[in-house]
């Protein structure tokens, strides 16, 4: 509640002023932020300031209420006699200048005098509970451990200070009025504010405007047991309402952008405004079909492009959604389940063991103990008290109590470090390499067509007429859907990912992830069950016992008819057959105690014998035995103990007295436990090392149980602890000479007894070293190192502070879903692979192609004396036919997102120059066949050329031009197959079902386009059908040429990876492979 409140002293007087000086005050009488940096000293005659502060405003507000001349000259010196005797003196001399408690007997002159003064008229409870709290002892002093607490429980603490004095000086300055006039309505609306421990039901209205600063929350309508009190009984929803408006949502802060916004982003992306230029080009030379082409081209790009977009991020949005907390809050006076985000300061909620706490509270009675290991990373839950405050992102490990929200949102403690992670958007490596592709396609299409456009202005080509065609060329050889595709693709991966419990919140990660080489792995919960479990090995120490009887013993020595106690009782409790002890009597029991460090059990068996059992420390319980009778006993078992220890495994001694419960005690065996690894976590690990991912172990548990988890999973055992690691910079960067422990960072299996900063710093030492790098994590302090892995990966049950930092989210426990999602990210990277290789090959084919054509092949040299229309100057073909092309290259392309991949076994990366020849040797092959296409049939009509001596009759320059964009057509869907196929012939990898049926669809219809065309002179080109016209079957010869064509493609695209990966050109076997830690190097 410290956000909701300050007090400002209107009108005060020259004393007043005086009060509100120094560093516990800013210039307007607010509590200043550096109160917690005080010495004790500094910090109590601070408190006296603060008393005397507020009394002399709650004086002047309340002298100032009165309203009435009359009675106001009359009852001012009463007033003034109150106060007076208020007056706080500090003995002089007394070391911790604390406040006196010395009573002269003209009046009280301490907090606990006041409090006497006002039991006499308010009760003994109201005192009692006005003063409680750790920041006062019996008496009503204030405790000298108030300067040794956290800065923000230093602030709790203040506020309530300010709270209850204001509270005691407003009830005493009111109730010693003795007006019963106009004075009365007035006291009874202080009495609504200040009086919030009143048992009330009702809401008052009250003019807080004196009160309050402009800046805080305008508050009308109160409930006076929650506005100025953390001690709440529930909120109305009203009230509810009014300040959800003022505080927000109790969640992180999360950046949307608006969907209209997002569409409109399609429309000035780089490829986008090329459109552009190219539609107010042909509007300037006033081509009004072209740039009517180009615009519908432009807006179905860009609405293509906006419906993939904002699908992907929906559905990330639900499947996050999902996942939001729900809190037991009581509102209207009835405790209901709502959405945690809508909590408020001053709701009443109750927290329950195995729940999560949903926002910074105040324990309002009893006590819990809560998990904070996701805050601060102690490994054993901490007990809180009343008027302590737990805080959001921790959980209730055991215990029931009401709590009182005091902070929501951005304003908790991990939504504050939240915040310290907001930054610029980190442009992906995706998005760099889809920008260089686009760069390199784009420059030299520019270089092309300026060079064909100069070209033709030189063979005397009109302006308007070369300027039309270079213009439509360029826009249909510039890859405009690359990112559409790609943004698809790893869409549909990332709900496949979905399905198998990993949430995708940032697509490109799942690039990042398939060249991910390094995944540093938590331990607790997630290479382990979270759950301690006894182990196999129980060493025995009495003949003719077991583990089954040793669990049995160690469950009498505990109250096994009744819930666990503690940790251990629950461990026993879960493992011993208890059914078996429904006849067995427990006498007697001691329980647990930190001065002996063990438990007792007095047992009388249903024959009558009686003994005693007792379980504990080994040192503890060996310390029971007959040291000379039982040394050698005692041996073993000190070498037993010492040898668990090594390995980080725990262990509970057993002990039971022989004969009767007074005989000699016998040390029965040691129950070793130990968290042990889930089930499919080292089958995990080695299909991990399959995809050539090294898992290392990061975690802030000992040393020793860090070895031996890494033993029993096979991850070796050179384990480091922190101790070697470097530090972080005052400036909280990392080192200058971070790259100096990049060797030994690399070398080891993993790191124990970490904190949060060692993460960071793991993480950015491998970046570096050039290692793609994972990091899973589940707490706040997690959050820094999550953001800057390649790959943050927020595990099931992750606090929303990782989440928000995270790449990808787990539902599920376990590393399983870490392969799983690597498995599926090489998949979608192949799938991306097969597109750009694709798309790179078809610029190159149709760019160079017309090119080529314009440079070379003039119709006008092959026109026949037969024909009846005059051939055009130079090749070229409708715009209408080249946009055909590249809208049902594209609309195909789409459903590569479903295609059949096998993924690598080794880390995937980008390779430019191999994509690039790979795509030149494709596109090569697909362009020479398109040309030696045109030039026969520009030569059908010569006597001795191919065609004629092929039979066949001369063909019109339309059939020519039909020919050439079926030839076109058709290529660009095969060189597809041969592309997604990588470095195998096309029949080595089956296609998907839904890019067969596409490509299909696409070919069919590009090849009744081509047949049924009518005749026409579309931007002055002839064009006919091929159907139209003899021969009729002109379409089956395209096809039949162009599969021809495509086995030389596919084979020469064979032969060319064969002759990259046998010298290594271009490094194409180069892999980032981790450095095996040496398993047998022990530390």
């Amino acid at each position: 509640m410290s956000q909701a409140f300050s007090v400002r002293v209107h009108e005060a007087d020259d004393d007043e002023e005086q009060h509100l000086k120094g560093e516990f005050y800013d210039t307007e009488g607010r509590i200043s932020t550096n109160v917690g940096m005080q010495s004790l000293e500094d910090h109590n005659r601070e408190i006296q300031r603060t008393i005397e502060a507020f009394r002399s405003a709650s004086h002047t507000l309340s002298v100032r209420s009165l309203g009435s001349e009359g009675n106001s000259k009359s009852q001012v010196p009463n007033l003034q006699s109150v106060f007076d005797s208020l007056q706080i003196t500090s003995q002089e001399g007394k070391a911790d200048d604390r406040m006196s408690t010395a009573d002269n007997g003209d009046g009280p002159k301490s907090v606990a005098a006041m409090a006497k003064a006002l039991a006499a008229q308010r009760g003994e409870e109201y005192v009692h509970d006005l003063l409680k709290g750790e920041f006062y002892d019996d008496g009503g002093r204030i405790t000298t451990n108030a300067g040794m607490q956290s800065e923000e429980d230093h602030e709790r603490e203040i506020q309530r200070t300010i709270q209850m004095v204001r509270s005691a000086t407003h009830a005493l300055s009111v109730r010693s009025q003795g007006s019963e006039q106009r004075s009365m309505s007035r006291m009874q609306s202080l009495r609504a504010v200040f009086s919030s421990r009143e048992d009330k039901e009702e809401e008052a209205k009250v003019p807080l405007d004196d009160l309050f600063d402009e800046n805080d929350v305008p508050v009308t309508m109160t409930r006076t047991k929650t506005v100025t009190s953390l001690d709440s009984e529930g909120l109305s929803s009203a009230l509810a309402a009014e300040l959800l408006k003022k505080f927000g949502r109790n969640e992180l802060p999360e950046k949307k952008k608006p969907k209209w916004l997002i569409f409109l982003e399609q429309l000035y992306q780089p490829m986008p405004l090329m459109i552009w230029a190219a539609i107010i080009i042909e509007a300037a030379i006033e081509s009004w079909p072209d740039m009517g082409i180009l615009l519908g081209i432009q807006f179905m790009n860009a609405s293509l492009s906006y419906y993939e977009t904002t699908k992907a991020g929906d559905a990330v949005a639900a499947l996050k959604a999902s996942l939001k907390p729900l809190a037991y809050v009581k509102r209207d006076g009835k405790f209901l389940s709502m959405d945690a985000a809508l909590l408020v300061p001053g709701d009443l909620v109750l927290l329950g063991a195995g729940g999560a706490i949903p926002a910074d509270c105040v324990v309002k009675d009893s006590q819990i103990d809560v998990d904070q290991a996701a805050l601060t990373g102690e490994s054993l839950p901490v007990t809180f008290f009343k008027g302590d405050s737990v805080k959001m992102g921790s959980t209730v490990v055991r215990g029931e109590v009401e709590a009182t929200v005091e902070a929501t949102g951005a304003n908790t403690f991990f939504g504050r470090t939240a915040a310290l992670l907001t930054g610029g958007d980190e442009v992906s490596n995706l998005q760099k390499l889809l920008m260089r592709i686009m760069i390199i396609l784009v420059v030299l299409s520019m270089a092309l067509c300026g060079i064909a456009f100069g070209y033709l202005l030189s063979r005397g080509e009109t302006v308007r007429e070369s300027l039309s065609f270079t213009v439509v060329l360029l826009v249909a050889s510039i890859p405009i859907a690359i990112e559409i595709v790609c943004t698809t693709t790893l869409a549909l991966g990332s709900r496949e990912l979905a399905k198998d419990g990993a949430i995708v919140s940032r697509l490109a990660a799942i690039e990042d992830m398939a060249g991910m080489s390094i995944l540093c792995s938590d331990k607790t919960g997630t290479l382990t069950l979270n759950k301690m479990m006894i182990q196999e090995e129980t060493p025995i120490y009495v003949e003719g016992e077991t583990q089954y009887t040793a669990l049995r013993f160690a469950a009498m020595a505990s109250k096994w008819n009744e819930p666990a106690r503690d940790a251990l009782d629950t461990l026993v409790h879960g493992a011993a057959d208890l059914k078996s002890l429904a006849d067995v009597q427990q006498i007697d029991y001691m329980p647990f105690d930190p001065t002996i460090k063990r438990t007792e059990g007095t047992i009388r068996l249903p024959s009558g014998e009686t003994f005693k059992v007792s379980k504990g420390a080994p040192h503890i319980i060996m310390g029971l035995l007959d040291q000379t009778a039982q040394a050698s006993v005692i041996e073993q078992c000190e070498k037993d103990v010492e040898g668990l220890g090594e390995r980080g495994i725990r262990s509970l001694a057993v002990a039971k007295t022989k004969g009767s419960a007074d005989g000699p005690w016998e040390l029965i065996g040691l129950l070793t436990f130990l968290d042990p690894p889930r089930p499919d976590t080292k089958d995990t690990i080695d299909r991990a090392r399959d995809f050539g991912v090294e898992v290392k172990m990061i975690t802030g548990d000992h040393l020793l149980i860090a070895k031996e988890t890494a033993r029993q999973l096979g991850m070796g055992t050179h384990i480091e602890n922190a101790g070697k690691l470097p530090k972080l910079g005052e400036d909280r960067k990392a080192p200058a000479n971070l790259m100096d422990f990049f060797s030994y960072v690399e070398e080891t299996s993993g790191f124990a007894q970490v904190f949060p900063e060692h993460k960071f710093l793991i993480v950015e030492v491998l970046r570096r070293g050039g290692y793609k790098t994972g990091m899973t994590g589940d707490g706040v302090n997690d959050a820094p190192a999550l953001q800057r892995a390649d790959v943050g990966v927020a595990v099931q049950g992750a606090t929303d502070a990782a989440r928000a930092a995270a790449d990808i989210v787990l539902t599920k426990p376990g590393l399983s879903t870490i392969v799983t999602a690597i498995i599926v990210a090489r998949t979608v990277f192949g799938r991306m692979t097969s597109f750009i290789t694709y798309r790179i090959a078809a610029t190159l084919q149709l760019l160079i192609f017309f090119f080529i054509a314009v440079l070379t092949m003039y119709p006008r040299d092959f026109q026949p004396e037969s024909a009846l229309e005059e051939w055009p100057a130079f090749f070229h073909m409708p715009v209408m036919m080249l946009m055909l092309i590249t809208l049902l290259n594209d609309g195909t392309l789409i459903s590569i997102g479903y295609d059949n991949v096998v993924p690598n076994t080794t880390p995937d990366k980008w390779n430019l120059k191999v994509l690039f020849t790979i795509a030149g040797v494709l596109g090569g092959v697909a362009l020479l066949s398109s040309l030696l296409m045109l030039w026969v049939a520009l030569n059908s009509h010569n006597p001795a050329g191919i065609w004629a001596k092929a039979g066949l009759a001369g063909l019109t320059y339309g059939q020519i031009t039909s020919m050439v964009y079926l030839k076109v057509s058709i290529s660009d869907f095969l060189t597809l197959f041969s592309s997604r196929s990588g470095g195998g012939f096309f029949w080595t990898n089956k296609p998907s079902g839904i890019l067969l049926v596409a490509a299909g669809i696409a070919c069919s219809l590009s090849t009744i386009m081509a047949n049924a065309w009518p005749e026409s002179r579309p931007d002055g080109v002839p064009t006919i059908g091929l159907a139209r016209v003899a021969p009729k079957e002109l379409s089956l010869y395209v096809w039949i040429y162009c599969l021809l064509c495509w086995f030389i493609q596919d084979a020469a695209k064979v032969g060319a990876y064969a002759l990259l990966k046998r010298n290594n050109i271009f490094g194409i076997n180069d892999v980032v492979a981790m450095k095996k830690a040496d398993p047998s190097t022990a530390v």
